[in-house]
């Protein structure tokens, strides 16, 4: 959690917001006591919609499937 002074957020609110993560919360306080909290929202539905990427190009590494080395003991 992260504490702003009082005379900060005026100046700085839209910044302060927007470095905010979805639930993260922000105490404003004043002399060193609290006076207010400020929480992001959560965001209503899913930022992306199904099919967005349909046109997308993906590649995929030719030993995507291989053993990993730090595995091998627990594959033989």
């Amino acid at each position: 959690m992260t504490t702003v002074n009082v005379d900060e957020v005026g100046a700085r609110l839209s910044e302060i917001i927007s470095g905010l993560h979805p639930g993260e919360q922000v105490v404003i306080v004043q002399n060193g006591e609290p006076l207010a909290m400020l929480t992001r929202s959560r965001p209503d539905q899913w930022p992306c919609a199904a099919g967005s990427a349909k046109d997308t190009k993906h590649s995929m590494s030719p030993d995507f499937d291989a053993p990993l080395e730090d595995f091998r003991e627990y594959m033989e």
